[in-house]
C-alpha cells in the first residue's frame, strides 16, 4: 500500500477490526455537529453545488486573514498537487525528500524532470537552505512541506523569505497540510501572510485531515490573484460538493474545535513519545505535528507491519518514501488508550515487560461489556444480570459494575457500606457476595432538585443539582478507581449504564454511559424496551446524536421484552443494519413473573400494578405510593404469595378498605408525611387502623410514630407530627445507620434477616419490642394489628412471611394452611433469566466483542 489510511485493505489483512496508525487524521475524530450538519444539508445535493464554492471561500479568508481572491477551494489538497504541475509550465521540480510520495508522482506524470534534495537522518531531517538554494539555477517548481510528512519538521520562515526573494523565476509550493498539529505557537507560524509578497507562493492547506473529513476530501490553496485564477481556471467544474462547502464552511470558524485538537494532539504526542522512547529497539525523531517518525533497529519495518498487523495496530511502513530504507515506520498520534494498545503490542513484539505510560506501566483492560439503554428502565438491570449468570455458567470469574446509580432503592454490604440494590442482585447473579466496588456512586433523591449523594459506601451530604455537576469529575475519579480495583480481581466485568447516554444536555458531565465504557475499554451494547414501541427510531436516533467515539464503542442493539414471533422484526432488523452498520444481535421475549427486584421506583410506579391471587379470596393489601418511596422491593415476596393481592395506593378513593395497609421506606419523611396529611390518607389511615392491620417499614415505620425532628437539616429540618400509632418519637441524626441485621419476632419467635438503612434514631417508650435485634437492640415495635420495624427484607423470610399472612387470615375468620406456599428464592429467576438471553442472544457474537 503507497499510502497510509487504506482501512478496507487493511481489515482485510489483520481479519480483524484495526486500530490504524498509518493515517495521520485527527485523534478527536469530526466536531460533534457534523452528523447534524450533513444530516440539515441532505437534501441540497438534489441541486449542484455551487460552482464558486462563495461561502466556503469567504468563511476560509475570514478564517486565515487572506483576501476571498486568494483561496482557491479543491477537492483535497491532493487534486491541487497533481494540477500545479500541469499548469504551472515549468518543466523541472525540486522536491525535499523523503515527503509525501503524491509530489513526485504528480510531476512525474506531466514528465517533468525530478531534482531530488535529500533531507539526511545525520542533520534530523532539517531543510538545507544552502544547498536548496544551489539546486534553484534554473525555473522550477518547489516542493516543501511545513511541517514535512513523515519526518515531521517544519521550515525556517525567515531562512525561506530569503529564498523566495532571490528566485523569482521559481514557484514555491508549501504544502502546510499538517500545520494545524503542531504546537500553538508553531502553528501560527504559516506561510499564508507571504502569498501578498510573493507571486511566485502557493500555500496549501488540508482540511480533511484536520477536521477527520478525509472521505469527504476538502483542500484550499493560498496565492496571489494571477495563480488563484489560473488554479480555480484549470480545476474542473463543481469540483467541490455541496456537502463539503457546508461542513467546510462551519468548521474553519470553529476555533473551539481547533483549540481543543491542539491541546489534545499535545498532550497525547508527549505521552505517546515517551513511550515509545522506552523501547530500546526504536528511534524517535522529534516531531511538530501528529505523526511520529521512527526507526526499529531490531527488524525490518515490513516485518515489524506485519507482526503488529496481527494485533489489529497499523503502522505506516515508511521504506517506500525515498531517502528511507526499510527500518523507519511512521505512527499517527491518536487518543491514549489507542497509544496504550500500540504500547502494548510493541511490547508483546520485543517482548518487553514494563513499558513507560503515565502510570509507569501498561496493563491490558479486563475484558468487558457495556449495557446502555435507549431510556430509563429498557431492562438493562435485568439482561446484565443475566449475563452474569450466563458468564459464571461458562465458568468465568465475572462481576458486575455501575459507576453511578440514582435509585431510592439501596442495600447494605457485609461491611456496613451502602450501594444500589440492583448491583447487589447482580452480583448474587454471578454468585458473588455485594461489594461496594459495584457501585461507588449511588444518588438517592430526597426532592425533585436534590439528592443524598452516597461516595464508596458512605454519605458525603445532600447536593442540589448544580453541586452534585461540580462534584462529578471528582465522582468520576472514585468510579474509575473502584473499577481498576474491582477488574482487577474477575475475568470479566459487565457494566451498566444508566437512563439514557444520548441526553444531550447531560453527556458534558456523564460519568456513567459512554465515558465510564470509554475509560473501561468495553464494547458496548444498546437496548431498548419494544414494549413501550418506537425503538427502532430510539436505536437509530440515539446512535446519531453519539459522537463519533461513541460510536466507535456501540457494537450492536438488544430488543428486550417482545411478545410475538421474533421473525416478523427482520425487516426492521436489516433497516437498521443499513442505518448504522451495527446488527441487532438479540431478541428477548417479555418475561412474565420473573420474580427478580425492579432496580427503581421507575419500574415501581409504573408496573407495580394489582396482581390476582390464585386463591378464591385472596387478602387485599395496600401499599401507600409514597412520593419519596425507598425500598420498595422489601414488599416483592408478597407479590408472588397465591393468597395475596398487593395493589398500589395514591389516593383515598383508591384505598377503601384493604385488609391490610403497608407504609414503606421514605427517604423524606417529613415531605411524604406532608403528602399523607393533604391527600387526606392519612386520616383514612388512621380511621382504618381501629379494625386493618397497618405496617410501617423503615421510614413508614416512622411515620406510625408519634413524632420526628430533624434537627441536622437531613430532610430539610423541622419537626412534625406523625400518625401516633405507635408510641415512638424519632430524631433523625447525622450519622447513617448501615448495618446487615439478624432479629427475632417476639411474638412468632421467628428469625428474620434483612439490613438497615436509616438516619433514625427511634425511642419506643412504653410501645412494645416486636423485633429483637441479635445484641439486644429493639429494631421493631407495636402489636400485632400495628407494628413496625426497621430491618429492610423482613418479608423474605419464608417462614415469618406466611405467619404474617396467617395472623391476616385469621383476623378476618379465613381458612389458611400453615404450609409454605411460595419460597422467595432468586436462584431459580437467575437461571431461568440466563436460559432465556442465552436462547435469545447471540452468545458467541458477544463474546467475541468481549475477546473472551
Amino acid at each position: 500500500m503507497s499510502h497510509g489510511g487504506n482501512i478496507k485493505a487493511l481489515r482485510n489483512l489483520a481479519g480483524r477490526d484495526v486500530i490504524d496508525f498509518s493515517a495521520s487524521i485527527n485523534p478527536l475524530g469530526a466536531p460533534n455537529w457534523l452528523r447534524a450538519e450533513v444530516s440539515r444539508n441532505l437534501s441540497e445535493t438534489a441541486h449542484y453545488p455551487d460552482i464558486d464554492s462563495t461561502d466556503f471561500r469567504q468563511a476560509v479568508a475570514k478564517s486565515f486573514q487572506v483576501d476571498e481572491s486568494e483561496v482557491t477551494p479543491a477537492n483535497g489538497t491532493t487534486e491541487l498537487i497533481f494540477t500545479l504541475p500541469r499548469i504551472l509550465n515549468i518543466k523541472r521540480a525540486v522536491i525535499a525528500e523523503p515527503c509525501y510520495i503524491d509530489y513526485r508522482i504528480a510531476c512525474e506524470k506531466e514528465c517533468l524532470e525530478i531534482v531530488s534534495l535529500p533531507l539526511h537522518v545525520d542533520d534530523n531531517f532539517e531543510l538545507n537552505y544552502s544547498e536548496l538554494e544551489s539546486l534553484l539555477n534554473t525555473p522550477s517548481i518547489v516542493f516543501l512541506a511545513h511541517p514535512n510528512n513523515p519526518t515531521g519538521k517544519l521550515l525556517n520562515i525567515s531562512e525561506m523569505n530569503i529564498v523566495i526573494a532571490k528566485h523569482p523565476e521559481c514557484t514555491f509550493i508549501i504544502d502546510e497540510a499538517y500545520l494545524s498539529f503542531a504546537p500553538l505557537q508553531s502553528s501560527k507560524a504559516s506561510f499564508t501572510e507571504l502569498i501578498k509578497e510573493y507571486k511566485n507562493l502557493i500555500v496549501l492547506r488540508s482540511l480533511t485531515k484536520f477536521y477527520a473529513l478525509a472521505g469527504l476530501r476538502l483542500g484550499v490553496a493560498f496565492a496571489c490573484k494571477d495563480l488563484t485564477k489560473l488554479m480555480r481556471d484549470s480545476l474542473p467544474p463543481w469540483s467541490v460538493n455541496t456537502l463539503s462547502q457546508k461542513i467546510g464552511t462551519r468548521a474553519v470558524l470553529d476555533s473551539d474545535y481547533a483549540r481543543e485538537t491542539s491541546e489534545f494532539v499535545e498532550a497525547c504526542r508527549n505521552d505517546l513519545i515517551s513511550s515509545l522512547k522506552s523501547f530500546p529497539e526504536l528511534t524517535v525523531f522529534k516531531t511538530y505535528s501528529n505523526f511520529i517518525l521512527c526507526r526499529v533497529s531490531s527488524m525490518t519495518s515490513t516485518e515489524l507491519f506485519s507482526r503488529l498487523i496481527k494485533h489489529g495496530i497499523a503502522i505506516r511502513d515508511c521504506s517506500n518514501f525515498k531517502h528511507l530504507d526499510n527500518t523507519y515506520f511512521r505512527v499517527a498520534v491518536r487518543t491514549n488508550p489507542d497509544n496504550n494498545k500500540l504500547s502494548c503490542a510493541l511490547s508483546e513484539v520485543f517482548g518487553t515487560k514494563y513499558i513507560y505510560s503515565k502510570t509507569n506501566f501498561i496493563k491490558k483492560k479486563t475484558p468487558s461489556l457495556m449495557m446502555l439503554g435507549c431510556s430509563s428502565n429498557a431492562g438493562k438491570s435485568i439482561i446484565v444480570s443475566a449475563l452474569c449468570r450466563i458468564l459464571l455458567q461458562d465458568g468465568i470469574k465475572v462481576a458486575p459494575f455501575k459507576s453511578q446509580n440514582m435509585a431510592l432503592n439501596s442495600f447494605v454490604t457485609k461491611n456496613g457500606l451502602e450501594m444500589g440494590r440492583a448491583q447487589a442482585v447482580q452480583a448474587q447473579a454471578s454468585n458473588l457476595e455485594a461489594d461496594i466496588r459495584m457501585n461507588p456512586i449511588l444518588l438517592k433523591p430526597n426532592s425533585d432538585t436534590g439528592s443524598q449523594v452516597i461516595v464508596m459506601g458512605k454519605p458525603v451530604g445532600n447536593m442540589r443539582v448544580h453541586e452534585y455537576i461540580k462534584f462529578k469529575e471528582t465522582a468520576f475519579n472514585y468510579a474509575k478507581d473502584a473499577y481498576d480495583s474491582l477488574s482487577s480481581d474477575y475475568d470479566a466485568i459487565i457494566l451498566e449504564g444508566a437512563g439514557s447516554p444520548g441526553e444531550v444536555n447531560l453527556k458534558k458531565h456523564d460519568i456513567v454511559n459512554t465515558r465510564m465504557a470509554e475509560y473501561a475499554e468495553s464494547p458496548s451494547i444498546l437496548v431498548g424496551d419494544i414494549d413501550r414501541g418506537g425503538i427502532y427510531a430510539s436505536f437509530i436516533g440515539m446512535y446519531e446524536t453519539f459522537e463519533e467515539w461513541e460510536r466507535q464503542l456501540v457494537k450492536g442493539f438488544l430488543v428486550n421484552r417482545f411478545r410475538g414471533d421474533a421473525s416478523l422484526l427482520e425487516d426492521a432488523h436489516k433497516y437498521v443494519k443499513d442505518f448504522t452498520g451495527r446488527d441487532v444481535i438479540g431478541v428477548v421475549p417479555y418475561l412474565h413473573d420473573l420474580g427478580l427486584p425492579e432496580e427503581d421506583s421507575v419500574s415501581f410506579k409504573d408496573n407495580f400494578l394489582p396482581k390476582s391471587g390464585k386463591d378464591a379470596n385472596p387478602l387485599d393489601i395496600a401499599l401507600i405510593a409514597l412520593p419519596h418511596v425507598s425500598n420498595f422491593t422489601d414488599f416483592d415476596p408478597l407479590t408472588n404469595e397465591p393468597d395475596v393481592i398487593l395493589r398500589l395506593v395514591r389516593t383515598t378513593s383508591d384505598l377503601g378498605t384493604p385488609d391490610c395497609i403497608m407504609l414503606p421506606g421514605s427517604k423524606n419523611v417529613i415531605g411524604d408525611l406532608k403528602f399523607l396529611d393533604e391527600s387526606g390518607l392519612a386520616n383514612k389511615i388512621i380511621e382504618l387502623s381501629k379494625k386493618r392491620v397497618i405496617v410501617g417499614i423503615c421510614g413508614g415505620f416512622q411515620i406510625l410514630g408519634k413524632s420526628l425532628s430533624d434537627p441536622h437539616n437531613i430532610e430539610g429540618g423541622g419537626s412534625v407530627s406523625g400518625l401516633s400509632l405507635i408510641p415512638i418519637e424519632t430524631t433523625l441524626a447525622q450519622d447513617k445507620t448501615l448495618v446487615r441485621a439478624e432479629a427475632v419476632h417476639k411474638t412468632s419467635g421467628y428469625i428474620v434477616r434483612g439490613y438497615e438503612i436509616h438516619h433514625g434514631e427511634t425511642k419506643l417508650f412504653d410501645s412494645p419490642k416486636l423485633f429483637i435485634r441479635s445484641d439486644g437492640e429493639a429494631i421493631g415495635a407495636g402489636d400485632e394489628n400495628i407494628w413496625g420495624t426497621y430491618l429492610h427484607g423482613v418479608f423474605d423470610a419464608d417462614e415469618f412471611r406466611r405467619y404474617f399472612i396467617n395472623t391476616l387470615h385469621k383476623s378476618l375468620d379465613r381458612e389458611y394452611t400453615d404450609s409454605i406456599r411460595y419460597s422467595y428464592d432468586l436462584e431459580p429467576a437467575f437461571d431461568r433469566l440466563a436460559q432465556t438471553v442465552r436462547e435469545s442472544v447471540d452468545m458467541d457474537k458477544i463474546y467475541q466483542m468481549m475477546g473472551i
